[in-house]
């Protein structure tokens, strides 16, 4: 395994729900980042943020790591859920709170 995904592994395992974007949750630097921030936020999920633009090893070993082309990208309890698309899709089916409140991160209310 690689430094970059040994790096990545204990991110995603080290915290209950990562987001790999561009920017931070208070500074976006792209749509889709800030996309996904204003879901999480909205569901009230407290998150770990890694900017992928100060780290080109994480910006490019993310890609490989969860065999996805795109930033952002959502992980809950170490599983790679998608991009900014799924994220809405499953928050617009309510799937998203639902999965969150299974997995005890946000609680029902």
């Amino acid at each position: 395994m690689t430094d970059t995904n040994t790096r990545l592994t204990e991110i995603v395992r080290g915290n209950d729900v990562v987001l790999f974007m561009k920017g931070t949750p208070l500074f976006p630097q792209c749509g889709f980042s800030s996309r996904a921030v204003a879901i999480l936020n909205h569901l009230g999920v407290d998150f770990h943020s890694v900017d992928v633009l100060q780290d080109n090893e994480i910006r490019q070993g993310i890609k490989a790591f969860s065999d996805w082309p795109t930033i952002p990208q959502l992980y809950v309890k170490g599983e790679f859920l998608g991009g900014s698309d799924i994220m809405m899709e499953m928050y617009e089916a309510g799937e998203l709170a639902e999965l969150l409140r299974e997995q005890g991160i946000v609680h029902p209310g």
